[in-house]
């Protein structure tokens, strides 16, 4: 199929962060604020960009379909749309970084991926405070500000710097790898992929590991990196695609780093 003309996908998500998303950023009072599960908030603010980005995409494509965070947090069988046909279907995450959005910390960004038959063949990556716009589609690179992005180059594991995601991993789990991050130059956590894939496209990383793999979470990031030139692969070796929410991902910089990470964190 004929993708959506990328920077009118990318207009309707600059305009939904500027009228619903940054005039609620350090204006939200404790009503504008709840826990959807342990640990797991949503703001006005989520919702209603959600809402707005909804409306906006099933007129620019009619017959898609929407998966989002919010809608699946109240239904999760809304997840299976993107497995269910061949119907484009638009996977949205609101505000990702919400637990920083709602503290006033302006690390938080919009995540938007087009899915057509379980595969993500368009991605858009938007910082609303520093405007920043990644854009990507399969087989055509990952771009920002008219640039072709491409990934840092890799090497060996004491030289790396990367993100380590380890908050949903078990306990035990969580504390073995925390323990690993001595074996890098330098990790960090972000608590909001957007910007941990903004630092994997704009040469600030080099890997990143997650233990969850929500496809509003992942889609985007995952096929800018790759279309970037990064290596992206399930913790089991096997491609990542949207509709496979089981498991672990790791994203890094070519084959070998990633086997070396691999090797590192999950030793056989």
């Amino acid at each position: 199929m004929k993708l959506p003309d990328p920077d009118k996908v990318a207009a309707i998500i600059r305009d939904v962060a500027a009228t619903e998303i940054v005039p609620r950023f350090r204006s939200l009072s404790k009503e504008d604020i709840r826990e959807k599960g342990p640990g797991d908030l949503v703001t006005v603010a989520d919702e209603a960009a959600e809402r707005a980005l909804t409306a906006c995409l099933a007129d620019l494509l009619p017959g898609s379909l929407v998966v989002g965070e919010e809608a699946c947090a109240a239904d999760h069988a809304v997840l299976s749309r993107i497995t269910a046909g061949d119907d484009p279907v638009w996977i949205i995450d609101p505000v990702d970084g919400t637990s920083n959005f709602a503290k006033g910390h302006p690390v938080f960004g919009v995540l938007l991926a087009l899915s057509v038959g379980g595969r993500t063949v368009g991605g858009w990556i938007y910082d609303p405070m520093g405007d920043r716009m990644v854009m990507a589609e399969a087989g055509q690179g990952a771009w920002m500000g008219g640039e072709r992005l491409r990934a840092l180059a890799g090497g060996p594991v004491p030289s790396l710097r990367g993100s380590l995601s380890t908050k949903f991993f078990p306990p035990e789990e969580k504390k073995r790898i925390e323990a690993l991050r001595p074996h890098f130059a330098s990790t960090y956590r972000l608590f909001c992929a957007a910007h941990e894939y903004l630092n994997l496209l704009t040469a600030k990383g080099q890997f990143a590991l997650y233990n969850r793999t929500m496809p509003w979470d992942h889609a985007a990031g995952a096929l800018a990196y790759a279309e970037a030139g990064g290596y992206v692969a399930k913790w089991d070796r096997k491609p990542y695609n949207p509709g496979d929410v089981t498991g672990g991902i790791l994203l890094a910089a070519d084959q070998p780093t990633w086997d070396a990470i691999h090797g590192l964190v999950f030793p056989e």
